[in-house]
């Protein structure tokens, strides 16, 4: 028998494992929509039920007490839980919710590429709340109650169904996304980057969802200058929250990623492979300010990314390159004749104010004028 272990051999039961596994997948999907579908079907009954017969909440607690003895093996019928399906029901079943969203979406529609699919499928008189069931259905109860506990506005709410189905986020990422400001960056702020050109038109919008204009780097610690470097070896040595930064399907390649052409090296500060877009993205790290030639050089990079190491059924390679600051207008001309995929996004090492604060404290220029004023200059006078 041992005669037969070959590569030949070993390629067939590894397809097996694969088929295996993806069934086991798919079947544990299809469970999880249908166990969701009937959570939310129950929230609806029991909120109709409760308005028509005019029953109090206290019914709810009755409710979970007699499935459970009817169901003493499923673990779903407590009264918080039935709680939580009312609660679902009746927060996204109703009109007001998907209005709201489509309003608020319609006028962002053109920031994100999530907006533009919302916006598309909701009709806003008979088909919000079927399509709000079949999304809430398509991610794991854990993640919903998640999203309807740290998210409010309706908007923030689709957005983070939507994505999670679109990415594929685990319940860590998702809640690290929330945490970050995933919803109020994409609303505020455009992306800068030649995706729609570069890519078909399909890859050019699963890029868009996976890239960001801006990255929270605060888990660094940073607090003073630093060398790029600096930042590499920080980031590095944080590499697992700046994967969850990144968002779900980075997988790391390598720092300072060598690649030859004739007699000259060159290096990639950081190379992933994306496991979903099955793509090579690199990151070129700046600690200043975007520079038109940034996007040359990464240019560059990518050419030989496609010739040297790109897969036979890999996409083309994609560049990003991080930045402290960058003018929109300025990485517009900048990547106008790239065709490669290139995208500018910058980082963020300190959490900034809330938007209540912005305007009432004092800006750094205006804190050093009065300590120009304050203190003595260096000759000793006033």
């Amino acid at each position: 028998m041992t005669d037969l272990i070959d590569d030949d051999y070993r390629e067939f039961v590894a397809d097996l494992k694969r088929r295996v596994a993806e069934t086991r997948a798919t079947a544990s999907r299809v469970v999880n929509r249908e166990l969701i579908l009937l959570y939310w079907d129950i929230g609806a009954a029991i909120a109709e039920k409760q308005r028509i017969s005019k029953w109090g909440d206290s019914v709810t607690e009755q409710i979970a007490s007699d499935l459970r003895d009817a169901f003493p093996d499923s673990t779903g019928f407590s009264g918080r839980n039935l709680w939580n399906m009312k609660r679902i029901y009746s927060e996204y079943g109703s009109p007001d919710f998907w209005q709201q969203a489509v309003a608020i979406l319609s006028g962002n529609s053109g920031s994100y590429p999530i907006w533009q699919q919302s916006v598309a499928k909701f009709d806003t008189t008979t088909q919000g709340g079927s399509i709000l069931r079949q999304l809430v259905a398509e991610i794991p109860w854990s993640h919903n109650m998640l999203i309807l506990s740290k998210a409010t506005n309706p908007a923030e709410r689709l957005f983070y169904l939507h994505a999670t189905v679109q990415n594929g986020w685990s319940r860590a990422i998702l809640l690290n996304q929330i945490k970050s400001g995933a919803y109020e960056r994409s609303v505020t702020e455009g992306k800068s980057h030649n995706l729609a050109e570069a890519l078909p038109e399909g890859l050019a919008e699963q890029t868009a969802e996976m890239m960001k204009s801006r990255y929270n780097l605060e888990f660094l610690g940073i607090h003073r200058a630093v060398r790029e470097r600096d930042l590499e070896n920080l980031l590095i040595d944080n590499l697992q929250r700046f994967l969850l930064e990144l968002g779900y399907g980075f997988c790391f390649i390598g720092r300072q990623y060598r690649l030859v052409l004739g007699t000259k090296e060159y290096f990639v500060d950081l190379l992933f492979y994306h496991r979903f877009l099955k793509v090579l993205v690199a990151f070129d790290l700046k600690i200043g300010e975007f520079e038109p030639e940034h996007a040359g050089k990464m240019d560059f990079y990518l050419n030989l990314l496609n010739d040297q190491q790109r897969g036979p059924d890999d996409g083309p390679s994609i560049g990003i390159i991080l930045c402290a600051e960058k003018s929109d207008i300025e990485v517009e001309f900048a990547l106008k004749s790239k065709t490669n995929p290139i995208g500018v996004a910058e980082y963020e090492l300190q959490t900034q104010l809330p938007t209540e604060l912005e305007g009432k404290l004092p800006t750094a220029k205006q804190l050093a004028n009065v300590v120009r004023r304050v203190l003595p200059i260096a000759d000793g006078t006033q």
